[in-house]
């Protein structure tokens, strides 16, 4: 039996203002060591909110997190930026994510610095061994953001996300932006890199023939809430909910079964 690294219990999070608005509410879900849960549901459904509680991004109103058997949300200071280095995200825009004067080098070294991972002599073969394990030249590492494709640039956000040896990483609508055939390399990584070094995702994105694609588990979300989850085929094949439905009706030509790695 798989270990148990993420416990979340009754989470939620409301936004006020004129008009409060209710982001999650009631949410529970749980993620092992060395697993893909894929979080989908339609745009507003609370998916990135928890993707951002998660990460301490923001504070919730309520409830509880565990991870690796540690309340997650009462930790503070050093060691909240211990816990850091454990729990990485990618973003779906890679490009906003990084500072645009830096080069490859400096995007991947930051992380090293911060979490004092090796020493700085050590780095640019540190970098070099990130830059192989996602697919890339080294020489890369001294091209500017800017200049170089978005697929490279999502694999430089991933390569800088594992360089600090997490547990779990959470990827917010991480290749919605890229096409089809970069998706297709991206998503083959992944899978590559959990196997290879045993990796728990928090996979968010409103596409499920992509979230099918790489998911152990689906867990499907909507108005702030968890009204599905189940195993990626049986969701797939035989949705429940009506939210559920609706996102297998709306893929394409969509076949439930697919790919799969569960």
């Amino acid at each position: 039996m798989s270990t148990l690294l993420l416990k979340v219990d009754g989470l939620r999070k409301a936004y006020s203002g004129a008009r409060a608005t209710v982001a999650i509410e009631d949410v529970s879900l749980t993620l092992a060591a060395g697993e893909t849960l894929g979080l989908v549901g339609p745009s507003g459904s609370g998916k990135s909110t928890l993707a951002r509680v998660l990460l301490r991004l923001i504070e919730p109103d309520g409830g509880r997190v565990e991870f690796a058997g540690v309340d997650l949300l009462a930790l503070r200071g050093a060691p909240l930026r211990r816990m850091r280095k454990r729990i990485q995200m990618v973003f779906q825009d890679p490009l906003a994510a990084f500072n645009p004067r830096a080069t490859v080098f400096d995007a991947l070294a930051d992380p090293l610095r911060i979490h004092g991972i090796g020493d700085r002599p050590g780095r640019p073969a540190a970098i070099m061994g990130l830059l192989e394990r996602v697919g890339l030249p080294a020489e890369l590492m001294h091209r500017s953001i800017n200049a170089i494709s978005g697929g490279q640039r999502q694999r430089v956000a991933i390569a800088r996300a594992i360089a600090t040896r997490p547990d779990m990483i959470v990827l917010d609508e991480a290749v919605s932006a890229l096409d089809v055939t970069v998706r297709g390399q991206i998503l083959d990584l992944l899978v590559e890199l959990q196997r290879a070094e045993g990796l728990s995702y928090l996979f968010i994105s409103h596409d499920l023939a992509v979230i099918r694609a790489v998911s152990h588990r689906i867990a499907i979300m909507d108005h702030g809430r968890i009204v599905e989850e189940g195993p990626a085929s049986a969701v797939t094949a035989r949705p429940r909910s009506e939210t559920g439905r609706e996102l297998v009706a709306a893929v394409p030509r969509f076949n439930p079964q697919g790919k799969a790695n569960d």
